[in-house]
C-alpha cells in the first residue's frame, strides 16, 4: 500500500511559520541571555574603560549603593514611579469610562487619546520642554496674556523637575491605559450590568461595586507595564530635562550611561545596570507568578 505523499506547496506552508517565528524568538533569547550574564560578570570584575576580568566580588555594588548619584536617582525613580503610575491609571480609567458610554466619533477620540503612543520620548520630552519652559512656553504665554504673577517654571525648580517628567510619561502613557481599561470595560457581563440596574444601581455604584472589581487583573497588567516603563525611562528625561537641574531629574537608567559611557567605570556601570535588572525582576517575577497561579485556577474552575 502506497503512502500519500504530501505535495511539496504544503510543506512549504508547514515550515514557513517556523522560519519567521523561530529564528527572530532565538536571536532575541540569545541576546538577552547572552549579554545580561556578561554584564553580570563585568560587574564583579575590576573593569573601567575596557574590560578586566580581574575578580573583584561585589565591591562594584557597594561602592554604587554609596555614590549620591545612585542614591538621588533612586529616590528620584520612586516618586516619579508612584506618581507617573497613579496619574497615568487614573487618567486612563477616566477617558476609558467616558468613551464607554458609546460616544459619537467613538474612533476618532480613541485614534486622538492613542496618539501620544506613537511618538517617540524623545519628541515628548522635547515638546514638553519647550511648554514648560519659562521663557517660551506657557509662563510666559500667560504673562503675555496680562497675569504676571503666574509661576510655572517647575523644569528649573529642583524640588519639582520630576514632576515635570510625571506629567510627560502620563501624557505619552495615558492613551495605552485607556485603551487597555476601554478593553476591560467591554469585557464585564451584559448579564452583571442588568442586574446591577434592576437592582437599581446608579452609574457611580454600577462602575464601583460591578465593573471595577471584575477588571482587577486588568489593573494589575497595566500597573505591571507601567511600573516598567517608569523603570527603563531614559530618554524621555534626557530629551527634557538632561536629569537637571543637577541631579533633580536624574533616574537610574541615567546613572548606568553616565558611568559606563562618560565616565568610563565599566564595572560601576554594570553593577549599576543588574541592579536596575534586578528592580526590573522585581516587578515581572510577581506578576508572572501571578498570571501562572490565576491560569491554574480558572483551569481548575473550567
Amino acid at each position: 500500500m502506497r503512502r500519500a505523499t504530501v505535495p511539496l506547496r504544503q510543506r512549504f506552508d508547514r515550515i514557513v511559520p517556523h522560519l519567521v517565528i523561530w529564528p527572530p524568538i532565538i536571536i532575541s533569547c540569545t541576546y538577552a541571555i547572552v549579554f545580561s550574564a556578561w554584564t553580570i560578570w563585568v560587574s564583579l570584575t575590576r573593569s573601567t574603560l575596557l574590560p578586566d576580568y580581574t575578580w573583584y566580588g561585589f565591591r562594584n555594588y557597594t561602592s554604587m549603593l554609596a555614590t549620591r548619584n545612585w542614591q538621588i536617582a533612586s529616590a528620584n525613580l520612586a516618586i516619579y514611579g508612584t506618581c507617573f503610575v497613579a496619574l497615568t491609571m487614573a487618567t486612563g480609567l477616566l477617558l476609558a469610562v467616558l468613551i464607554d458610554q458609546r460616544v459619537r466619533a467613538e474612533n476618532i477620540f480613541r485614534a486622538i487619546f492613542l496618539y501620544p503612543m506613537a511618538v517617540s520620548f524623545v519628541v515628548t520630552g522635547t515638546i514638553w520642554g519647550w511648554l514648560l519652559n519659562p521663557s517660551i512656553g506657557i509662563q510666559k504665554l500667560v504673562h503675555d496674556l496680562g497675569w504676571a504673577g503666574f509661576r510655572f517654571d517647575w523644569v528649573i525648580d529642583r524640588d519639582k523637575a520630576i514632576y515635570c517628567v510625571v506629567i510627560a510619561g502620563a501624557w505619552q502613557a495615558s492613551g495605552f491605559a485607556m485603551a487597555l481599561f476601554l478593553a476591560g470595560l467591554r469585557s464585564v457581563e451584559a448579564d452583571l450590568l442588568k442586574a446591577a440596574q434592576i437592582d437599581g444601581a446608579g452609574a457611580w455604584r454600577l462602575y464601583c461595586r460591578v465593573v471595577f472589581p471584575s477588571m482587577g487583573p486588568i489593573f494589575i497588567a497595566v500597573m505591571v507595564m507601567l511600573l516598567q516603563f517608569a523603570i527603563k525611562t531614559y530618554d524621555l528625561v534626557v530629551a527634557l530635562t538632561a536629569g537637571g537641574p543637577g541631579l533633580a531629574s536624574t533616574l537610574p537608567s541615567i546613572v548606568v550611561y553616565d558611568f559606563m559611557f562618560q565616565r568610563g567605570e565599566l564595572g560601576r556601570g554594570s553593577a549599576a545596570a543588574v541592579m536596575l535588572l534586578a528592580s526590573l525582576a522585581v516587578v515581572l517575577v510577581p506578576y508572572a507568578i501571578y498570571r501562572s497561579w490565576r491560569a491554574r485556577r480558572v483551569a481548575a474552575h473550567a
